[in-house]
């Protein structure tokens, strides 16, 4: 929970119409981190994983980095399901990559009320995450792609860097910390 001035713990959930795109490289903590903030925020949750198409996981599945033409229908698909909560005044949290500004740039086309939660680690902190999982289907000779793809959005003023050194607890207080500024409530 995120606490606020006076150290009342308090949920972050008056800023309606409103998407926190989780981003960053695969293992960066993106899902678990974004449902964690999900749940604390009253929000929906959409992971974009789901929604990629089934000839992209098949590609990665194989040990094939995708290409920006097999990355346009998904983010598409994070376009709309921004677009959706806009519209039905909710609140969202949507996990995507978001590796390159111009994907960025197409999640944002249309949309007003998104903001980017970049998590950031070092390739080694990262690397040692990704081993660590048995669920997923990117294999880890990906992960170097990911992160030469990886444009950090340094000049994007809708986009909050939040590093994911430290537990769990600690990255979920930083992320609520970041949104509780970013919208003033």
């Amino acid at each position: 929970m995120f606490k606020n001035e006076t150290g009342v713990n308090k949920v972050i959930d008056d800023r309606k119409g409103n998407s926190y795109v989780f981003m960053g490289v695969s293992s960066c903590g993106k899902s678990t981190i974004g449902a964690a903030v999900a749940q604390l925020l009253g929000a929906k949750f959409i992971d974009g994983d789901d929604l990629h198409p089934k000839a992209n996981i098949i590609k990665m599945k194989s040990g094939q980095p995708l290409n920006d033409d097999d990355r346009a229908p998904w983010l598409e698909r994070i376009n709309d399901a921004a677009f959706s909560i806009e519209q039905k005044n909710e609140q969202g949290v949507i996990v995507c990559s978001s590796l390159k500004k111009i994907y960025r740039e197409q999640i944002r086309r249309g949309n007003h009320k998104v903001t980017f939660i970049h998590l950031y680690g070092d390739f080694e902190l990262v690397k040692a995450r990704m081993q660590s999982r048995a669920d997923h289907f990117m294999p880890i000779e990906l992960l170097k792609s990911q992160f030469d793809t990886l444009e950090m959005p340094t000049d994007e003023p809708d986009v909050i860097q939040v590093s994911i050194e430290g537990d769990f607890e600690d990255v979920i207080e930083r992320c609520l910390a970041a949104i509780h500024q970013r919208t003033d409530v």
